[in-house]
């Protein structure tokens, strides 16, 4: 038995190797993450007498070439949750941290976690790269919440309320909003109120066949009268005008990105087996269906229901210990937060829609009637609709 303990970090990683009963094959050795080094790390792995396996913990997407490398070459290879090596003790009174040392309890827990081991499959490219364009789409929409506040605050000194102008919804071509391309034109509101309405409504029919928008009349009759009863709080210079045009500019390069990540991420998203099957359930769009097969991944990886739900963060773990037997407990939270975000968003279009028909809006709504708190009851249709979600996709592709 060899236990090839690896600690990895960016771009490098700490390896030891050793057998049972304290033997130490190797001491902790460097290996870089670049081609030759990781052949030369196999070879010498590959040369061990007996069984051998390596561990490594999940670190983002670092340990990714070493744990390939080592799998593409026959090596039995396991990726554990850092959680598991944190909690494994060390039989120290005082803590010690380096990388050697934990190369060596990462080794000592592959030994004494041999046959509880789990074999890392490398996730299929298709996934790998739907999970990156689901983080990449995240973000965007984290920094597109901070532009579109920018511009309404910048607005509401030049040109109040601009953004309720218009309800329509976002194009799905480019993914532009009607109201930043209207403020992108008329950007201060002395724009609009120093024409007169004829001027106006010719100037912007123009632009809405510009821009491929519905013209209404009354609309620019509105906009025109809502002008005259406005006043700003900043002049309409060069500099102000050229701020607010680039904000909006800014705001749609953003929203543009947005628009080819999602069509992108759907177009992988249908190339999997389980899409059509995650699109039947009920609440999940488009762009639900590619962030929650993005972040679950392939359920065949689970052994149950139950594996998938503790995955996703929503179960209450035990706590029970003598007399202290509390009858609420908190969810685990250990798993994905965007998985959770999309469960939580799925649970509110149930609730919104009310399904009479739907199982999960059953199953919700009936907890509701018992009187249960808002947050457990949405937690309970989550668990309910990822129990349906495993055996329903399982089915699908078995």
């Amino acid at each position: 038995m060899n236990a090839v303990g690896i600690d990895v970090s960016k771009g490098k990683s700490m390896v030891a190797i050793t057998q049972p009963f304290g033997v130490v094959v190797a001491e902790p050795f460097e290996v870089s993450h670049d081609g030759q080094a990781l052949s030369e790390l196999v070879e010498r792995v590959k040369r061990l007498p007996g069984e051998t396996k390596a561990v490594m913990e999940y670190t983002g997407t670092y340990y990714e070439p070493i744990a390939n490398a080592l799998h593409n070459a026959g090596i039995f290879v396991s990726v554990v949750n850092p959680l598991l090596i944190d909690d494994y003790g060390t039989n120290r009174v005082r803590k010690v941290k380096t990388d050697k040392k934990d190369a060596f309890k990462i080794a000592n827990y592959a030994l004494d976690k041999w046959t509880q081991l789990r074999k890392y499959i490398p996730a299929e490219d298709t996934r790998k790269t739907l999970k990156v364009l689901n983080r990449q789409y995240t973000q965007y929409n984290k920094l597109l919440i901070m532009q579109k506040n920018s511009l309404i605050a910048l607005l509401d000194s030049c040109f109040p309320n601009a953004n309720t102008f218009f309800s329509s919804p976002r194009r799905e071509s480019d993914g532009h909003e009607k109201w930043i391309d209207f403020v992108l034109k008329f950007p201060h509101i002395d724009c609009v109120s120093k024409l007169c309405l004829s001027a106006f409504k010719a100037k912007y029919q123009s632009w809405c066949k510009t821009n491929r928008y519905n013209y209404s009349e009354a609309k620019a009759a509105q906009l025109h009268a809502y002008s005259r009863t406005q006043v700003s709080s900043l002049p309409m210079t060069d500099a102000v005008m050229r701020i607010v045009e680039e904000s909006a500019k800014l705001l749609n390069s953003t929203l543009e990105t947005l628009a080819a990540i999602r069509s992108e991420m759907d177009k992988l998203a249908s190339t999997l087996p389980e899409y059509e099957t995650v699109m039947s359930l009920y609440g999940v769009g488009r762009v639900m269906c590619s962030q929650l097969i993005a972040e679950i991944g392939d359920v065949r990886r689970f052994d149950r229901s139950k594996s998938l739900v503790a995955m996703a963060g929503i179960d209450p773990p035990p706590d029970q210990s003598g007399q202290h037997d509390p009858k609420s407990r908190s969810i685990s939270k250990r798993g994905s937060p965007l998985l959770r975000k999309s469960l939580f968003q799925i649970m509110q279009v149930i609730i919104q829609k009310q399904p009479v028909n739907e199982p999960v809006y059953q199953f919700l709504d009936r907890k509701r009637t018992e009187g249960k708190p808002y947050r457990v009851y949405m937690i309970a249709a989550a668990h309910k609709f990822l129990r349906i979600y495993y055996a329903r996709v399982m089915e699908a592709i078995a």
